[in-house]
């Protein structure tokens, strides 16, 4: 069953007042079983439903290996062990993906950041995302310190250099 309902979205342009974007949106929730990549996984959904703008609502589960970057790293740090996931949220599309994951140790230590490839599920995960149907995600290059940044734009138009 789908439920669509109304989401706004803001965007900051340097030099220029917040955007606001609405859509409606699309909900779907899936699991991932043991030993699946998290990150891969969101992205083959993406693919293989299509999705050009979605966002995380939620994900519960555990994962068996973490590998996540840390704020202002080059390189990721990888752990094994029992981990459960207290939180993944971000934006993605077919084509790319920004999401970061807190997740906590046996003893409560919670720990987070940019969630990479290898991040595997332990028993479970369970995701709901949002596909905004009137929009489009993009990234581009952002000349204030050199990234990757969202672009957000509606599906009729036509992207600016």
């Amino acid at each position: 069953m789908c439920i669509f309902l109304t989401a706004a979205f803001f965007l900051r342009d340097t030099g220029a007042a917040a955007q606001v974007m609405h859509s409606s949106y699309r909900t779907y929730v899936f699991r991932l079983k043991p030993h699946e990549d998290l990150k891969r996984s969101i992205m083959q959904f993406a693919k293989e439903h299509n999705i050009k703008a979605g966002i995380v609502l939620t994900c519960v589960g555990s994962l068996e290996q973490v590998n996540l970057r840390f704020a202002n790293q080059d390189n990721g740090a990888k752990k094994n062990g029992h981990f459960e996931i207290v939180s993944l949220t971000g934006t993605f599309s077919d084509t790319a993906c920004h999401l970061h994951t807190s997740v906590a140790d046996s003893t409560g230590h919670t720990f987070g950041g940019h969630l990479l490839d290898e991040n595997l599920v332990y028993t479970t995960a369970e995701i709901a995302i949002a596909e905004l149907e009137e929009l489009f995600f993009d990234r581009v290059n952002d000349a204030t310190y050199g990234y990757q940044e969202l672009l957000i734009r509606r599906k009729n138009e036509p992207r600016k250099p």
